[in-house]
């Protein structure tokens, strides 16, 4: 009986990897854009081009829809979450804020092992850009942005910080090259304020890359244009809400300005 017991724990551990290999797979996925913002995601579908039952994809989709990265409807289903502009924005602004504090907090603790794990990390991201292994650059971020959450020595921070990070995952994914590099490139001067105790700094840098990761997000929602270049898309974190539509507001609709001059003109004959 007992042997059966011990098989029957094995049979529940490879069906867990199992589990963790398919959410990693469709994680992966999202992040790098291969399911595309608002794809839905059809179980069987998904089932088959993984090659395995429709219950572990179903549990995949759960997982990921508590991280954020999945909705579900009742008339859509499952998809790939869509984030608005301005659900971006606030998002970012909070992360900002947070992850800034956290940074702060981190160069007035200083504990060397977390130091080194954060260093450790940014050497394997370094690696990866270089040996141009995009691939393995998005849960390299994750591992950055954890060790340094661990390193303000703040558990509720740390907590906060993690659901942000979840929900805002494929905001700090990008695909291009260059972004990738001066993402390291950001994560080596957060680090190096850490290390050097100076909290304003660090604080400064950790808000900054957030606020620029979330720029380059917005920016790549839309055809770059004078509205959606990455400086407008920075600017517009500096703008009160609703500042677009204020400016609008003062100008009168153009059926109104036909009218006006009809008046004009009837008044005149």
């Amino acid at each position: 009986m007992a042997g059966k017991l011990g098989s029957s724990k094995r049979l529940g551990d490879d069906y867990l990897s199992l589990h963790g290999r398919v959410i990693e797979e469709l994680r992966q996925a999202i992040l790098s854009r291969r399911l595309k913002p608002g794809e839905r995601l059809v179980e069987g579908r998904l089932a088959d081009e993984l090659g395995v039952s429709r219950n572990p994809v179903r549990e995949a989709i759960r997982v990921l829809e508590s991280e954020g990265l999945v909705e579900v409807t009742a008339r859509r289903g499952a998809s790939v979450i869509t984030m608005s502009d301005e659900e971006a924005r606030e998002t970012v602004e909070v992360r900002a804020l947070l992850e800034g504090q956290n940074a702060r907090l981190a160069a007035r603790r200083r504990e060397e092992s977390i130091i080194k794990r954060i260093a450790a990390v940014l050497k394997q991201g370094n690696e990866a850009v270089a040996g141009r292994r995009y691939d393995l650059l998005s849960d390299l971020n994750q591992q950055f942005h954890h060790e340094l959450a661990e390193a303000g020595r703040n558990r509720v921070l740390a907590d906060l910080l993690k659901r942000l990070r979840e929900r805002t995952a494929m905001l700090f994914s990008p695909t291009d090259p260059v972004r990738q590099a001066r993402t390291w490139d950001e994560h080596a001067a957060i680090l190096r304020a850490i290390i050097a105790g100076d909290e304003r700094a660090a604080a400064t840098l950790a808000a900054e890359h957030v606020m620029r990761a979330g720029a380059d997000f917005l920016s790549s929602l839309h055809v770059p244009d004078e509205e959606t270049s990455l400086e407008a898309a920075s600017a517009k974190y500096g703008q009160p809400s609703g500042s677009r539509v204020d400016q609008t507001a003062t100008k009168p609709p153009r059926r109104n300005q036909q009218r006006a001059g009809t008046r004009r003109r009837k008044a005149e004959s």
